[in-house]
């Protein structure tokens, strides 16, 4: 397997186990678990990206697009919210950070949700992390 297909192999299985978290937090709340949609992967891998190269963090780069636009231009027709973070070493500590924050925690416990798409960019070492949401 050639390196660029071995590091996005092993990228997909890190942002799918955030996913397994996200879900298990969830399932312990009597929660429906949340369905990968590749489309909202997308949206969130760019969102990554784009924060790492121009060096913001925010829902929203300069002259950008909102987060549901983004979501909008990938093709999901019922895009929902959206989570970041950035420093997290682990699916358990994005995910642990993600639940201590109130907001983030709302979006993955929202009830109404029904599919994710997590992106993970690592740039100089430090990993960017998006989590879109879908109804």
């Amino acid at each position: 397997m050639a390196l660029g297909a071995t590091r996005d192999a092993v990228r997909r299985r890190t942002e799918d186990k955030v996913v397994a978290l996200v879900n298990a937090e969830r399932t312990k709340r009597g929660l429906c678990p949340l369905t990968i949609d590749e489309r909202l992967r997308n949206s969130a891998r760019l969102h990554s990206a784009d924060m790492a190269r121009r060096g913001y963090f925010a829902h929203q780069g300069p002259r950008s697009p909102s987060p549901i636009d983004r979501m909008l231009i990938q093709g999901v027709e019922n895009p929902g919210g959206e989570n970041i973070a950035a420093g997290q070493e682990t699916p358990a500590s994005v995910v642990a950070a993600w639940m201590r924050s109130i907001p983030h925690r709302k979006n993955i416990l929202r009830a109404d949700f029904r599919t994710i798409g997590v992106g993970l960019h690592i740039a100089s070492g430090i990993p960017w992390w998006t989590q879109n949401f879908g109804y």
